[in-house]
C-alpha cells in the first residue's frame, strides 16, 4: 500500500490534484449550509434522564429562559427609590415589552407586578405595584412600602439594600438571549437615567458566548495559518517549502468541515474549534518530509526518486504518529457527551487525512517543482541550517542528555512526584459565565447584581404526588358502568374514549361532563351528575398540594437552604399562600402563616387567581396540584456551590424525609449544566486510560519492544502528569478546556517520542553505532522535533487575543503540552536509553563507550 501511495502521488500528480479539487469543490459547497447550536444543554443526549426531566418541568410550570436586566444606583443616597431611576425602569420595561420575542405576560418588573393589599369583607384588592412612571418622590416611597410588605419581590424585583432594581425577561427561544440583549443594550443606552445597566443571566452567557465564539473561530483560524506560515518560513526561508504544508492545512480543515456540515451535524461550541485545532497538527508531517528533502535533494537528482526514499523513510513514523493522535481524539467518542463525540471523531478523522493528504499532495508537488527551485531551496536550508544557533544548541542538548542520564532521571523523577500531588489538588468546577474575561460586561454584570439580589442563577426543587392508582382504578371502573346507562350513544363513546385514554386525563373528563350537563335530561342529567360529582371528589383528593401539612413541609424544606448559606433566596406555593392569608385577615405579620385547612388554602389559591398575573400561580404548581416546585435563587453558578446545595439537600432529606408518595428531584439550567459537565469529566477520564493502553500497545507493536513501548510512553506519561499536576498547584479549575486538554495531550505528546526512536532505530541499524547513531540524532530529527513543537504551541497563540476564556486555555495549556513533550523527548529519551543501552542495544557500543564519547 505505501508503495502503491507513493507511485500515485509521484507518477500520477495531475490525478492527485484533480481528486482534491473535485473533493474541495463538493464539500466546499456544503459550508454555506452551516447550523450554528450553542446550547450546553446539547452537551446532554437528549434520552439523559436528568435532561429529559428538565425539559418536563420546563413544560409542566411553563418555565422559560430568562435574560436579566439590572438598573443600579450607587449615588443617590434613596438608591432605586428616586423618581428618576424609576420612570426610567418604567419606560425601559414598556420597550422591552414591544421587542419580538419577549413572552410579555411572563416578563418581571415592578411595573408589571401586582401590589397585593386587603379590600373589603374579606377580599384582596390587586393594584399594579408601579401602574404608570411615579412623578414625586412621595409615590416613590408607596412603592418602597408595598415591595417591602411582600417577600416575592424583596430581594428579587429590588435589592435587599434598595439600590438595584430587575427585570426578568423571559423569551420564546434560548437562541434569542443574544439578539435580545443587545436591544436590550441599546434601549439602556437611550435612557436619561443616572442608573447603570448590567445585562446577564445563563442564557445570555451561554449565547453570547456562542456568537463570539464563531466571531472568533473567523479570526483564530487566519491568524493561526498566518502564525504557522510566518514560523515555517522563519526555520526554511524558501516561501516554496512553505506553501506545500500549509496546503495541507488548509484542504484538511476545508474538507473535514464540509464533511461535518455536510453530514447534516449541526457546529457546536465545541466542532467549531475543530479548524484551529487541525490546522497546526496537520502541518507536522508536511514539515518533517520538506525538512529532510530539503537536506537530502542536491543538484542534478531526481526529485521523484529523492521524495519516494524520504516517504518511505518516514511513513512508518507519520503514520504510527497520526495513529495516535486520532486515538486521543477518537477517545472522546467514549464520552457521553454528543458535541464533543462529533468534536473527537471529526478531529480523528482529519487527522488520518492529513497524514493521506501529505503522503500524496507532497511528493506531487514536489515532482511538478521547477529543478532550479528545487536546487535554489536544498542551498538556502543547508546554509541556514549547517551551523545555525539552533543546530549548536541542539548538539549541546544531545551531548548533555545522552552523557549525564542520572541527574535528568533524578530530576524527572522529582517533577513527577511533585506533579503527582498536584493533581491530586484538582477542583473540578465551571461556569459559563466564567467562560469570558473577568472584564468582560456579561463577567461585570454577573459580578454587580448578584452583590445586590438573591441571586441570578435558577434552579427548582420540584415535588410530585403520584395520584392513588387504586382510586383511580375504582373510579374508572364505576365510570364505564355509569356512562353505559346513558341514552346519547355519542356522548357514551366520547367518555369511553377519555377515560379509556392513557394517561387518563381527570381535568378533560370533569370538562366533558360539565358541558354535557347543560343539554341533558331526565335520567341521563342525573347519570352525568352523580359521575361530576365523583370525578370533582376524586380532582379534590389529587390536589395534593393544597394540604396545609405538606406546605408545612416545603417551608421547611426552604428554611434548611436558607440557613445553609448556599441559596439567595427561595419561592414558593407556599409565600403565596401565606401572603395571601394575610392579607385575607388582618394584614399583620402573625398573620403571614398557613391556613389550617384545605379549604383555608384553597380559598388563599382562589383570591390569588384573581390578580392581574394569575398565570404566575401555575409557574408554581400544576392546575392538579400534583405537582409544585420552589424556585432558588443562586448566587453563583459554579458546578462547586450548586454540588453543595445539592448535597445539603440529600442529608437534610435523609433526616427529613418527604411524605410518602411524594418524589423531590432538582431540575434549572445551574442543574443541568452540573450534570453534563459532570459527565463530561468522567467521560473524559475514562476515554484518558482507555486511550492510554491503547497506545501503549500500539507503541509496543510498533517497535516490536516492551522495553521501547514503555519508553514512547514516557513523554505521554510526564506531559499529562505536568500538565494537570500545574493545573492543580496553580489553583485552576478543571473545566471543559480543561477536560479537552486531555485528547490534546494524549494525541500530541507521544508524537515526538515515535519520530525519535523510529529515527534512532533506524540510524542505529545504518551506522552500526550506538555513539554515532546518539549524534545524528540531534542533526534533522532534532531539528524536525523541535520545529514542530514550535509550530504547534505558536499556531495556537492567536488564541491568546480572544475575549473568551477557554481559548485562551487551550492556547496557553498547548504551549505548555508543547514545550513539555519536546523537552521530554530530546532529554528525558536520551537519558533513559543512556542509562540502559546495555539493555535496549546490547549488540552495538557499550555504555562506557557511549558516555566517554558523547563527553568528548
Amino acid at each position: 500500500m505505501k508503495a502503491a501511495l507513493i507511485h500515485f502521488a509521484t507518477e500520477r500528480h495531475r490525478w492527485v490534484y484533480a481528486i482534491i479539487l473535485t473533493l474541495l469543490v463538493v464539500l466546499g459547497l456544503q459550508l454555506p449550509r452551516i447550523q450554528i447550536d450553542t446550547d450546553p444543554e446539547n452537551m446532554l443526549p437528549g434520552h439523559q434522564p436528568e435532561r429529559m426531566f428538565h425539559d418536563e418541568v420546563e413544560k409542566r410550570f411553563n418555565l422559560y429562559d430568562v435574560v436579566v436586566v439590572g438598573a443600579v444606583n450607587e449615588t443617590d443616597p434613596n438608591g432605586i427609590y428616586n423618581v428618576k431611576s424609576l420612570s426610567a425602569l418604567y419606560t425601559l420595561t414598556k420597550e422591552i415589552l414591544n421587542l419580538n420575542g419577549v413572552v410579555s405576560p411572563d416578563l418581571m418588573s415592578l411595573s408589571e407586578a401586582d401590589n397585593i393589599t386587603q379590600g373589603e369583607q374579606n377580599t384582596l384588592r390587586f393594584e399594579w405595584m408601579m401602574k404608570d412612571a411615579p412623578t414625586s418622590q412621595v409615590q416613590v416611597e408607596q412603592i418602597r412600602t408595598a415591595v417591602e410588605r411582600l417577600p416575592l419581590l424583596r430581594n428579587t424585583l429590588v435589592s435587599g439594600d434598595g439600590k438595584a432594581a430587575a427585570i426578568y425577561v423571559p423569551i420564546e427561544s434560548k437562541d434569542l438571549s443574544y439578539d435580545i440583549s443587545q436591544q436590550i443594550k441599546q434601549l439602556t443606552d437611550k435612557l436619561d437615567s443616572d442608573d447603570n445597566y448590567y445585562i446577564t443571566g445563563l442564557p445570555v452567557a451561554e449565547d453570547t458566548f456562542g456568537h463570539d465564539m464563531f466571531l472568533q473561530m473567523g479570526i483564530s483560524a487566519p491568524l493561526a495559518g498566518l502564525m504557522i506560515f510566518l514560523l515555517m518560513w522563519y526555520f526554511f526561508r524558501s516561501a516554496t517549502l512553505v506553501v506545500a504544508p500549509m496546503l495541507v492545512a488548509i484542504i484538511t480543515v476545508v474538507l473535514v468541515m464540509g464533511l461535518l456540515i455536510g453530514s447534516g451535524f449541526t457546529v457546536h461550541i465545541m466542532s467549531s474549534m475543530i479548524p484551529i485545532f487541525l490546522m497546526p497538527i496537520a502541518v507536522v508531517d508536511s514539515v518533517h518530509i520538506m525538512s529532510e528533502f530539503a537536506d537530502l535533494y542536491k543538484q542534478d537528482d531526481d526529485p521523484k526518486a529523492v521524495i519516494s526514499e524520504v516517504v518511505d523513510d518516514l511513513f512508518t513514523p507519520m503514520l504510527y504518529t497520526s495513529l495516535t493522535s486520532a486515538i486521543g481524539f477518537a477517545s472522546l467518542l467514549l464520552t457521553p457527551i454528543p458535541p464533543v463525540q462529533v468534536f473527537g471523531g471529526f478531529v480523528a478523522f482529519g487527522i488520518l487525512l492529513a497524514f493521506l493528504l501529505t503522503i500524496v499532495f507532497i511528493p506531487a508537488y514536489v515532482v511538478r517543482m521547477n529543478p532550479k527551485r528545487l536546487e535554489a531551496l536544498h542551498r538556502r536550508v543547508l546554509s541556514h541550517e549547517a551551523e545555525s544557533p539552533l543546530c549548536r544548541v541542539l548538539r549541546a542538548v544531545g551531548r548533555f542528555a545522552f552523557g549525564k542520564p542520572l541527574p535528568i532521571i533524578g530530576f524527572s523523577v522529582i517533577l513527577l512526584a511533585i506533579s503527582a500531588m498536584g493533581v491530586s489538588r484538582i477542583v473540578i468546577n465551571d461556569n459559563p459565565v466564567r467562560w469570558f474575561k473577568p472584564g468582560h460586561e456579561i463577567r461585570v454584570a454577573d459580578r454587580v447584581l448578584n452583590e445586590h439580589f438573591a441571586g441570578t442563577y435558577d434552579a427548582y426543587l420540584v415535588l410530585t404526588r403520584a395520584t392513588s392508582d387504586a382510586d383511580t382504578r375504582s373510579f374508572l371502573k364505576q365510570a364505564h358502568i355509569a356512562v353505559s346507562h346513558l341514552s346519547d350513544q355519542a356522548l357514551i363513546d366520547q367518555v369511553n374514549a377519555i377515560l379509556d385514554a392513557s394517561p387518563f386525563s381527570l381535568e378533560s373528563l370533569v370538562e366533558t361532563l360539565d358541558d354535557a350537563m347543560f343539554d341533558a335530561q331526565g335520567a341521563d342529567s342525573e347519570v352525568l351528575e352523580s359521575l361530576l360529582n365523583a370525578a370533582e371528589n376524586l380532582q379534590s383528593a389529587g390536589k395534593y398540594f393544597q394540604r396545609p401539612g405538606i406546605l408545612k413541609y416545603i417551608e421547611s424544606l426552604q428554611n434548611a437552604m436558607m440557613k445553609s448559606g448556599y441559596v439567595g433566596k427561595s419561592n414558593s406555593l407556599t409565600d403565596v399562600v401565606k401572603v395571601v392569608n394575610r392579607e385575607l385577615r388582618s394584614g399583620e405579620d402573625e398573620d403571614y402563616t398557613i391556613p389550617t385547612s384545605i379549604n383555608g388554602v384553597a380559598q388563599t389559591l382562589l383570591q390569588y387567581q384573581s390578580s392581574h398575573r394569575p398565570q404566575d400561580l401555575w409557574h408554581m404548581v400544576t392546575p392538579d396540584f400534583t405537582s409544585t416546585s420552589i424556585w432558588i435563587q443562586l448566587k453563583s453558578g459554579d458546578n462547586q456551590d450548586m454540588n453543595r446545595l445539592t448535597g445539603f439537600m440529600q442529608q437534610y432529606l435523609r433526616k427529613h424525609p418527604p411524605p410518602e408518595g411524594v418524589d423531590i428531584k432538582w431540575a434549572g439550567k445551574t442543574y443541568i449544566n452540573v450534570i453534563w459537565q459532570s459527565a463530561m469529566v468522567t467521560g473524559m477520564l475514562k476515554s484518558l486510560l482507555g486511550a492510554f493502553v491503547i497506545v501503549f500497545f500500539m507503541m509496543v507493536f510498533l517497535f516490536r519492544s516492551v522495553s521501547y513501548g514503555l519508553i514512547a510512553m514516557l513523554p505521554l506519561t510526564l506531559t499529562i502528569t505536568l500538565v494537570y499536576g500545574f493545573i492543580g498547584w496553580i489553583g485552576k479549575y478543571y473545566d471543559m478546556p480543561i477536560a479537552v486538554l486531555s485528547a490534546l495531550t494524549l494525541g500530541l505528546s507521544v508524537d515526538f517520542a515515535i519520530h525519535f526512536l523510529e529515527r534512532f532505530r533506524s540510524l542505529l541499524r545504518t551506522c552500526r553505532s550506538f555513539v554515532k547513531a546518539s549524534r545524528e540524532i540531534f542533526e534533522e530529527p532534532a531539528r524536525a522535533i523541535f520545529r514542530n513543537a514550535v509550530v504547534i504551541a505558536f499556531g495556537f497563540t492567536p488564541l491568546f487575543l480572544a475575549p473568551l476564556e477557554p481559548y485562551i486555555t487551550v492556547g496557553a495549556f498547548m504551549a505548555g503540552i508543547m514545550a513539555i513533550s519536546c523537552l521530554t523527548t530530546l532529554l528525558l529519551l536520551p537519558a533513559i536509553m543512556s542509562a540502559f543501552s546495555r539493555w535496549l542495544s546490547p549488540n552495538y557500543d557499550s555504555e562506557e563507550d557511549l558516555l566517554c564519547s558523547v563527553e568528548n
